[in-house]
């Protein structure tokens, strides 16, 4: 597998890139919710809507979490787009010996209170508009190995266009609070943060 890096110059030329862009391409951007920072790594599970979705979670980050970023791709794509192994991108590859290696690699990095992962659980891009966001299994493999206390973090991303000619970036978050790490329950509670995320812009209006 092919391991995250930090270079001196890529890793912050991705935080200011995505600055950049989201003040480029968005007229707004809101964070909806509160992230409750209690020093412990962060999983972060969002949904997977298009190609910004890393640098929403980037922007979230850089504005709330505000941890090392590390991010899981496919060893493809990575390999194509290999600047973003340099700004906190892994590889995985599945239906591999090596996935086993990226699982163990994922529940090491959060081990550390520094560091901030953040996965796709539904593990390709869906319309913002799915009523149901079902999780693969990798994300209860990982969690299964990490056996420190851990902040994980939901976000559903959103986008309204409304009167204006950019749209609006809506970012909501909500602190999981169980204690059961298996995909069920996992898989149970996002889809109830969800839901509400997804009603609040049915009624949306300016």
């Amino acid at each position: 597998m092919i391991k995250a890096k930090h270079h001196f110059f890529i890793y912050p030329l991705f935080k200011w890139l995505t600055r950049f862009l989201l003040r480029r391409n968005f007229y707004q951007v809101k964070i909806k919710g509160e992230f409750e920072d209690n020093g412990k790594p962060v999983l972060v599970i969002s949904n997977h809507i298009s190609w910004w979705d890393g640098f929403w979670i980037m922007y979230l980050n850089l504005k709330v979490i505000k941890r090392k970023f590390h991010f899981m791709m496919f060893e493809k794509q990575l390999k194509k787009h290999w600047y973003f192994n340099y700004a906190g991108g892994y590889s995985v590859r599945k239906n591999s010996r090596s996935i086993l290696q990226t699982i163990q690699y994922t529940s090491n990095l959060l081990q550390y209170p520094s560091n901030m992962v953040f996965m796709f659980p539904q593990g390709k891009i869906m319309s913002m508009h799915q009523n149901h966001i079902v999780f693969e299994s990798g994300i209860e493999k990982i969690l299964a190995k990490v056996d420190n206390e851990i902040h994980i973090l939901f976000v559903a991303n959103f986008i309204e266009y409304l009167s204006h000619p950019k749209p609006g970036l809506y970012i909501h978050i909500e602190n999981y609070k169980n204690k059961e790490r298996d995909k069920d329950s996992l898989q149970q509670a996002y889809n109830i943060f969800y839901s509400k995320a997804h009603n609040y812009h049915k009624n949306i209006s300016v």
